[in-house]
């Protein structure tokens, strides 16, 4: 008898240990547990009337590159809480990814999905402004017959701008990259280091947008001083190692970089260790050390087989 309670306790003990919680899961999604894709469906599947628990499933099957079943997911928040921005929100990146997935014709019935999600979720919530830099985005890419237009771009950097200054001029940046004026892009991204120049964002984007502008003194200049700080978060790194892997400068310190990120505690939004190690490649090719790329490409390629960059890469070899 006091075995067959001590059985039901145990039992009961374990359940209770096991059981999830919503902040559980989108921890585990926050991180990129390995578990976060099977733990999300089963919680979505055991609290199917809440909105919260789909937009976690969500953003797991978005991790996994579960494009289609993420559609699916997002689709079942907003219809559970039709006045949830953060729901069509994801419901817009769910139909983003599927974008990227399709022919011609699949983006062309897609991506009219894919606004009207952002549309409805800055509706819905004006101060969300991850949707409106998706809108953005969308619309500088999309041709006027699919709604697209700069013209539409602009006017939501200035929502952007009237929300956050420097992320608004972010967003004016990217429109005058997208435009080709490198002059505008430029003073944008002065502008808004000069709005907050210790915010870890906003340093990030000017560190990448200074890169894509081939401006490299200011890029070395404002990752160098970054890094230099005792707090400098992984991302600092991983920026300065990128840096010397397209621009070729300063191979050795871009070397140290990326060996130094691969070893710092990373965010759930930081690049994954591949793209760490098949910057590590170029760098090492760049200098001419061929045995240590194939070492890092070969790790990049260990970690994801199908790593098209990485395999190219070391196809050079």
């Amino acid at each position: 008898m006091l075995r067959t309670a001590a059985l039901v306790l145990a039992l009961a003990l374990a359940g209770t240990a096991h059981a999830e919680t919503l902040a559980g899961i989108q921890a585990k999604v926050d991180t990129r547990a390995p578990d976060a894709l099977a733990a999300a469906e089963a919680f979505a599947k055991a609290n199917a009337g809440s909105a919260p628990a789909w937009i976690a499933l969500t953003r797991a099957r978005l991790q996994a590159g579960q494009a289609e079943q993420a559609i699916a997911a997002a689709d079942k928040a907003t219809k559970l809480a039709p006045d949830d921005a953060q729901a069509f929100r994801w419901l817009g990146n769910a139909y983003g990814m599927r974008v990227g997935q399709v022919g011609m014709l699949g983006k062309m019935a897609v991506a009219p999905k894919l606004r009207a999600a952002f549309e409805r979720a800055v509706q819905l919530d004006g101060n969300l402004l991850e949707a409106r830099f998706a809108l953005v985005e969308f619309y500088m890419q999309a041709p006027g017959a699919l709604g697209g237009g700069v013209d539409k771009a602009r006017a939501q950097a200035v929502q952007i701008g009237r929300r956050d200054a420097a992320q608004g001029q972010l967003a004016h940046a990217g429109i005058a990259l997208h435009e080709k004026r490198a002059a505008d892009a430029h003073q944008h991204y002065a502008a808004a280091l000069a709005a907050r120049p210790v915010d870890p964002r906003v340093r990030l984007a000017v560190a990448a947008g200074y890169q894509r502008l081939e401006r490299w003194d200011d890029a070395f200049g404002l990752l160098r001083a970054w890094t230099a700080e005792p707090a400098a978060p992984a991302s600092a790194w991983y920026q300065l190692g990128r840096a010397a892997a397209v621009s070729g400068r300063s191979l050795d310190e871009g070397a140290a970089a990326l060996e130094k990120y691969l070893a710092l505690p990373r965010t759930f939004d930081d690049p994954e260790p591949k793209h760490a190690l098949y910057r590590l490649g170029q760098v090492h090719a760049r200098a001419g050390r061929k045995p240590q790329a194939r070492v890092a490409l070969d790790r990049a390629l260990a970690l994801d087989p199908k790593f098209e960059d990485a395999k190219a890469e070391r196809a050079k070899l």
